[in-house]
């Protein structure tokens, strides 16, 4: 069982846990988990997190929420977002914390997720 920093639900109106989103944060992963008769589960490595960013309405920020929108190299999740959580800034600091500490463990540089289509050699002249 992995070691659980950080654990929040989906919140709806008013702020309040109303959902089937629920979001976890351990060591090395970030976990996903929808639905209530049908459930699925989504996970990602946190050295393959590219990028993070933090987006608050107005709403959001009236009843003390955010949402962390993740740019991922996952081939499953994709980008994500973390939506309508508690303490965003907190966890979004948090989370990009983590991430580079993994990235640094795992001796991780954002040049292995280059797509080798776009990283051919350009030597300048356009072929016409």
């Amino acid at each position: 069982m992995p070691n659980i920093v950080w654990k929040d639900r989906k919140r709806t109106l008013f702020g309040l846990p109303w959902s089937f989103t629920k979001y976890s944060l351990s060591d090395d992963r970030l976990f996903i988990s929808t639905g209530f008769l049908s459930t699925k589960e989504d996970e990602v490595r946190l050295y393959r997190i590219m990028d993070i960013s933090l987006k608050r309405t107005l709403g959001q920020r009236i009843f003390g929420l955010g949402t962390i929108k993740c740019c991922s190299a996952d081939k499953t999740l994709g980008d994500f977002e973390i939506k309508n959580i508690k303490k965003s800034k907190d966890v979004k600091e948090l989370l990009s914390e983590m991430v580079e500490n993994e990235r640094n463990r795992k001796k991780v540089t954002s040049r292995e997720f280059i797509d080798h289509e776009d990283s051919e050699f350009d030597d300048g002249h356009d072929d016409m």
